[in-house]
């Protein structure tokens, strides 16, 4: 397939035959939040907004004593978290909140698009999955440029041959926010698929959407921190982890029914599901995972399920990108390649079983 980004996709695959203002809120709770200056130009936060219960519980002490308390933010270069506990803890509040605000609909093909479904979603995110290797972009710009669309897509009307279109336009956007050295217009509009003009009218129309807010936390950006968290106790080869998590969390933007899950629930269930994988006969969540994440391992049941999968069916995927670009890293995903028909003792399912045996167990000996 000619993976320059105006090579229309019908010459590899039919689309018709597959199926306001920065605002930080002064309270002693987010004060740090004051002082980050890594892309919170545009982040918004209504002073409304009801957080949850969830980003206030004092997770420290539901730490085991079995669990060593683990500073990962220490000598961490993160700009986007600092090395300050106190400030990143901050920071992923900021975000959790955030992300309420800046996810699409889940249900916008039902509910909104009459040209275009899920099967080509799917085909155009796994051509600029292979796009964004060609240009060599970080997994940020990919990220970003999914979510600019499936927002767009939940209030706009969409026909199905300008899809290709908004993809671009949303890569373009993305990249001039992320990329030291973006691609031009012009590397996107190389081949006569789109002209100039046509890439520059729908970025306009994409940012005025957006407000231009080209901010919004996506699952690689919580990924980033609960690796880091899965790191500080893992028994597995960090760079294995690292992978597969990566990977899991790319197969969830192809799938659009993943959207009905939050980006960090998603990134948490994906360092859940890659630690199972890589050492299916350890525990794959501890409390150190719980405080960083603030997510329960009940709460990931649901979501770590669908990734699962996704990922035991996404190996025979007739859309190739993603298996592309991980193809050379097959010693982190030998569990798929191997037992992808295993048998029920080692599904997630039965992690989680255990897991709740144990726990119960544990506080009946309390």
């Amino acid at each position: 397939m000619d993976a320059s980004p105006c090579s229309s996709l019908s010459d590899s695959i039919s689309l018709d035959e597959r199926c306001p203002e920065f605002v930080c809120i002064d309270n002693e709770e987010v004060s740090g939040v004051e002082t980050i200056k890594w892309r919170t130009n545009s982040l918004y936060i209504p002073d409304d907004l009801e957080i949850g219960s969830i980003l206030y519980r004092d997770m420290f002490a539901e730490l085991k004593a079995i669990d060593k308390a683990v500073d990962i933010d220490k000598n961490f270069t993160d700009p986007q978290f600092c090395a300050s506990i106190a400030f990143a803890s901050d920071a992923y509040k900021y975000l959790r909140a955030a992300e309420a605000n800046k996810r699409p609909s889940a249900n916008f093909m039902e509910r909104i698009q009459k040209d275009i479904n899920a099967n080509m979603r799917a085909i155009l995110v796994d051509w600029l999955v292979e796009v964004s290797e060609d240009y060599k972009l970080v997994p940020d710009t990919l990220f970003l440029t999914i979510n600019y669309i499936d927002r767009y897509l939940s209030d706009n009307l969409m026909s199905m041959k300008y899809l290709q279109l908004l993809g671009i336009a949303c890569m373009l956007i993305a990249a001039e926010y992320v990329e030291i050295s973006p691609p031009d217009v012009e590397e996107f509009c190389n081949d006569n698929a789109f002209s100039r003009k046509d890439v520059l009218e729908m970025k306009t129309f994409v940012l005025h959407y957006l407000k231009f807010e080209r901010t919004a936390p996506t699952t690689i950006s919580f990924l980033k921190r609960f690796v880091c968290a899965a790191q500080a106790t893992s028994e597995v080869p960090s760079a294995q982890m690292v992978c597969l998590a990566k990977y899991i969390t790319e197969l969830s933007l192809v799938e659009y029914s993943m959207l009905r899950y939050t980006p960090s629930l998603i990134a948490a269930s994906a360092v859940f599901l890659a630690k199972y994988m890589l050492n299916p006969s350890k525990r794959p969540w501890d409390s150190i995972l719980t405080y960083y994440t603030l997510y329960k391992d009940s709460d990931l049941f649901d979501c770590v399920k669908a990734l699962h999968y996704l990922c035991c069916n996404g190996i025979n995927s007739k859309l190739p990108a993603l298996r592309k670009k991980y193809s050379q890293q097959k010693s982190a995903f030998s569990w798929m390649w191997k037992n992808k028909d295993t048998d029920t003792s080692t599904t997630p399912e039965y992690v989680f079983l255990q897991m709740k045996e144990q726990t119960s167990m544990e506080s009946g000996a309390s």
